[in-house]
């Protein structure tokens, strides 16, 4: 399995919940197996500068490269590129479930 988490800063705090809103739509493309976007909780006291975690499951690499190739992942990152000042990325193999 695959696991994708990607962190998100926004440039502006009034847009977090509309960034959020609009990452929420990559829930509907086919493909993961598991998907949730979410506020950055803040519980840790050191290194709160995320904004919104986004996280997916996906049975192997060609299904996450499917969900990136799909039509609402362009539409997506387009409407939230400049909204965002940074975004991380990791993808690892898990072997959790």
């Amino acid at each position: 399995m695959i696991r994708h988490i990607v962190f998100f800063t926004v440039k502006r705090a009034e847009d977090v919940g509309m960034v959020q809103r609009l990452l929420g739509r990559l829930g509907e493309i086919p493909h993961a197996l598991a998907f949730e976007v979410a506020a950055n909780a803040r519980i840790d006291p050191i290194g709160n500068e995320i904004d919104i975690v986004v996280y997916g499951e996906f049975a192997d690499e060609a299904a996450l490269a499917a969900w990136k190739a799909h039509p609402i992942y362009d539409e997506t990152t387009q409407a939230v590129r400049p909204l965002r000042e940074l975004r991380y990325s990791a993808d690892f193999r898990s072997s959790l479930r």
